[in-house]
């Protein structure tokens, strides 16, 4: 479960109900069915006609993915898992890794392992393993998209939505009270249109994009791992390559002389 997401939709959802008590709006105020359904209903079909079918097929899972945890090995656990490798590389060569390869659970390293044991070159393991992650950023990029095209819509059908309702309350121009009311639920939509696009779709474009990123940066760490195990490097040597993905404060090493370098790094 990813805390963030979850905290923040609670506290989107306090501010907005808590700024209307404070205001001295009745809270049945945001129930306004027209509004919901301008804003929700016009979001929803703006995005079919933006996006194409098999990408808006895709939303279910995108919620899943920005409620959820990343699901990706620290790199306090690759390292010495790299390392570990490295040595019985030197000592019993790649192919002792086979069984390693079948043991890993990650697809993206299982595979580049597979092809180290299979004896590929390192040029075809960097251009195989980049296109996969590329064509990872692509489609992670197509999510966010919708998220940030729906932030886009949101606030503009909320004018829209205002525009419906102010015509809706002139025809009561006789009646200064029922007036009110009509302006008042006028511009509900325009409140649910910001709301929505600035709290809720635009954060989670943002949230997928982040996840994205860190799931390439992790991608990058095991393709240069398996490179530097590839070409043979001593297990400190790995390790040291390695540590520069983590921040100094993380980085400690054990003194000179001891097999092996200790990482201890923050979750």
């Amino acid at each position: 479960m990813d805390k963030t997401s979850w905290i923040g939709m609670i506290l989107g959802f306090t501010v907005l109900v808590g700024g209307l008590i404070l205001k001295g709006s009745d809270l049945i105020a945001l129930y306004n069915p027209a509004a919901l359904l301008i804003i929700f209903g016009g979001t929803a079909a703006c995005i079919l006609i933006a996006f194409p079918f098999d990408e808006v097929k895709k939303i279910p899972s995108l919620f899943k993915v920005i409620f959820s945890s990343l699901k990706i090995i620290p790199i306090k656990e690759l390292i010495p898992m790299f390392t570990e490798w490295a040595k019985t590389a030197r000592k019993e060569g790649l192919l002792a890794l086979e069984d390693s390869s079948e043991e890993v659970e990650d697809p993206f390293l299982q595979r580049g392992l597979k092809m180290v044991v299979d004896g590929q070159s390192q040029e075809y393991i960097r251009d195989m393993m980049e296109e996969e992650i590329t064509a990872m950023e692509e489609r992670h990029e197509v999510g966010a998209k919708i998220f940030t095209q729906a932030g886009t819509y949101a606030p503009t059908l909320g004018v829209l939505g205002a525009v419906i309702g102010l015509v809706a309350a002139l025809g009561h121009l006789d009646d200064i009270a029922l007036l009110g009311k009509s302006i008042s639920a006028a511009f509900m939509a325009t409140l649910f249109g910001i709301f929505t696009g600035y709290v809720l779709w635009h954060p989670f474009a943002n949230k997928l994009k982040r996840k994205s990123e860190q799931e390439v940066k992790m991608k990058y760490i095991m393709l240069d791992g398996i490179l530097a195990v590839q070409e043979g490097l001593p297990a400190r040597k790995v390790e040291e390559k390695l540590l520069t993905y983590l921040p100094a404060k993380d980085r400690i090493l054990e003194p000179e002389g001891r097999e092996g370098v200790r990482v201890e790094a923050k979750a």
